[in-house]
């Protein structure tokens, strides 16, 4: 990927596509694979929500929001297990895309490991939980898997 020079952006930074969820699930992803302990991300308020929801389920150990200017960044921390250094997020994976969306009812959302994992899902009342948006009997556009 090329380097971007713009105006408030600093010249050896990396410009990101506009799929924001995509972005918060890869840089934490990849924050885990080299045991980098923080993320920081563009702040929107689908990725804080998202957020709020891996530091609700026990994925990560704590969101914040940081103001530089008129820009606004999600930091997020990761969660180790005690003696090994391996995260509670093992792996997540994006599943709507801005080019394929993916849409559910609340009957026919996917459990993950059976559970042990989480569906993150876009609906009509805000973000919510695959165990949340079975409760409310409503579906959405399925936005990532985490387990």
């Amino acid at each position: 990927m090329p380097f971007i020079s713009r105006p408030g952006i600093p010249k050896n930074s990396f410009v990101m596509g506009n799929d924001t969820i995509a972005n918060l699930i890869t840089s934490i992803r990849n924050a885990d694979m080299v045991e980098k302990g923080t993320v920081r991300v563009t702040a929107t308020n689908i990725t804080k929500n998202i957020g709020r929801i891996l530091l609700r389920e026990g994925f990560i150990e704590d969101v914040r929001e940081h103001q530089e200017g008129q820009k606004s960044f999600l930091i997020s921390t990761s969660k180790y297990r005690r003696r090994k250094k391996r995260t509670y997020m093992t792996t997540s994976k994006r599943t709507s895309k801005p080019g394929l969306r993916i849409y559910s009812n609340y009957r026919e959302i996917p459990k993950v490991l059976g559970g042990m994992g989480i569906v993150i899902l876009s609906t009509s009342q805000g973000i919510l939980t695959d165990r949340e948006a079975r409760q409310k009997k409503i579906g959405g556009e399925i936005l990532c898997y985490v387990w």
